[in-house]
């Protein structure tokens, strides 16, 4: 039987695994929108700044791949330098 503490770092494990997956969703996302490797860390800043830019307090935590859309339109037009031309 596994300890606590087994169990919490197995999980906090699995979290970044999560979380490396998910950044690695939001380069596939901003590469195909049209973000060069090289402005791939800017643009991902600029992405997270961008929710609260285009959501503010309205989001409650949930993001669907709609509201992923709706930021990275923003962002082509707040920040174009970032996407190939």
């Amino acid at each position: 039987m596994k300890s606590d503490k087994e169990k919490l770092d197995e999980a906090e494990f699995e979290i970044e695994e999560l979380a490396m997956q998910l950044a690695d969703m939001l380069g596939a996302a901003l590469h195909y929108a049209g973000v060069p490797d090289s402005k791939m860390a800017q643009a991902v800043e600029a992405y997270l700044n961008g929710i609260d830019e285009v959501f503010g307090d309205d989001l409650e935590g949930e993001m669907g791949y709609e509201e992923v859309i709706k930021v990275i339109e923003h962002l082509k037009k707040t920040r174009p330098e970032l996407f190939r031309k």
